[in-house]
């Protein structure tokens, strides 16, 4: 049995000639137009308390193709149209098995425009990407090399809010591989006065970058306000605003991208804590720097690349009372509020919150990869003398169910 290699992206930005834009500007609006138009069919079948598929969606984009209103379908290339309803398949796939919720209509602002192209719509030779309908390849800057005889299987072409376009390439990569096996294993404690901090006492610094442009967004959103709604000169700063956002996203991404890597390298078994962070920003005092943290984003990265590289990520419930208890003897504090960063426990030892609760999140994620599933956190102190109340909803320690 020959193994399949695993598949990556990779992304590039290219510069569309005026006629390529235009192909392409058409392309995002059918691709958008088919995607709603599909989710209102399948929508009035779901009141109806009947259910459309992927083959029925298609059929119907035959159908709308041949009528007069819809007939400029018929411009564009057929596979990005295909490829929309397949996505769209997928999302309600998600919301039957209660992964997302029902799936939304797509906006002209709001969404993201993009298009993906299958192999029968491209064509890939020498190096050079050319997209149906077009005649002239795609200008792309290849800031790295794709592997050697890498034949693309998928392309994906979109443009963001500040303008940018993008191509991402899906292809085999036989580079990434299983890596040596450690013994190491560390606990990672998410904050915002440091980003990260591991079991091994180790602090990793918050480098706040959405603090270091406020300054510049403030302006920028303070000038998209003075303009005239549907004027040129608005969207001329939406898009000035839209820029400020991408610098500091892909900063954010870039020094994610660096420390989630580094961490998956040098450590066999990696440790988190299972947060939910959409709760979380409803504390408005909170909400901005734990956005910019950008933790889900984080976990994303642990996750993929550990499966790339043969590690193992183990999330801890979220009730685990991972900086309430002592790491030295296990003894568990009634409170802990968040001003408390240093704290002495009963047995003698002093404590730093963030490094005692990581140490006590690689504790229960070593005891969940050899208990397996099902470890229920401590909640009382050695002797029995229970120090926190029992809540209701019960809780685990464990990789949370997809």
């Amino acid at each position: 049995m020959v193994a399949t290699l695993p598949k990556r992206a990779f992304k590039y930005r290219f510069y569309p000639n005026h006629a390529q834009a235009g192909e392409l500007e058409r392309t995002f609006g059918c691709v958008r137009k088919v995607y709603n138009l599909a989710l209102d069919a399948r929508t009035a079948a779901w009141q109806a308390g009947e259910r459309v598929n992927y083959n029925t969606t298609s059929a119907m984009l035959t159908e709308w193709k041949r009528s007069q209103e819809l007939a400029f379908l018929s411009e564009v290339s057929s596979v990005p149209l295909q490829q929309g309803l397949r996505h769209l398949q997928t999302a309600f796939v998600a919301f039957w098995d209660k992964r997302a919720r029902y799936p939304r209509f797509k906006s002209r602002k709001k969404s993201k425009a993009s298009a993906e192209y299958t192999r029968s719509g491209f064509r890939w030779r020498e190096g050079k990407l050319t997209l149906a309908k077009m005649s002239d390849p795609l200008d792309i800057v290849w800031s790295r090399p794709l592997p050697e005889g890498a034949q693309p299987s998928t392309v994906t072409v979109s443009k963001d809010a500040a303008g940018r376009w993008f191509v991402s390439l899906l292809c085999d990569d036989p580079a990434v591989r299983a890596l040596p096996a450690l013994d190491t294993a560390v606990g990672i404690d998410a904050g915002l006065s440091h980003l990260l901090t591991l079991s091994t006492g180790e602090k990793i610094t918050n480098p706040r970058h959405e603090r270091k442009d406020r300054a510049r967004l403030a302006k920028a959103q303070r000038d998209l306000s003075r303009k005239q709604i549907g004027s040129n000169n608005r969207a001329k700063a939406r898009t000035k605003l839209a820029r400020v956002h991408a610098r500091i996203a892909d900063r954010r991404r870039d020094y994610w991208h660096k420390v989630s890597t580094r961490l998956v390298r040098e450590n066999q078994t990696l440790v988190i804590e299972d947060l939910t962070v959409r709760n979380m920003v409803r504390n408005h005092s909170l909400a901005r720097a734990i956005s910019d943290a950008s933790w889900s984003q984080f976990r994303s990265m642990l996750e993929y690349k550990a499966a790339w590289y043969g590690r193992e990520v183990i999330a801890v419930d979220r009730w685990f009372p991972s900086s309430k208890l002592c790491s030295e003897c296990g003894a568990l504090h009634n409170r802990m509020p968040l001003s408390v960063r240093e704290w002495t426990c009963t047995c003698g030892s002093t404590h730093d919150r963030d490094v005692n609760a990581a140490k006590n999140l690689v504790a229960a994620g070593l005891a969940v990869s050899v208990c397996g599933d099902g470890v229920r956190p401590q909640r009382s102190t050695p002797g029995g003398q229970s120090s926190v109340k029992q809540k209701a909803q019960p809780a685990r320690v464990g990789i949370p169910a997809p």
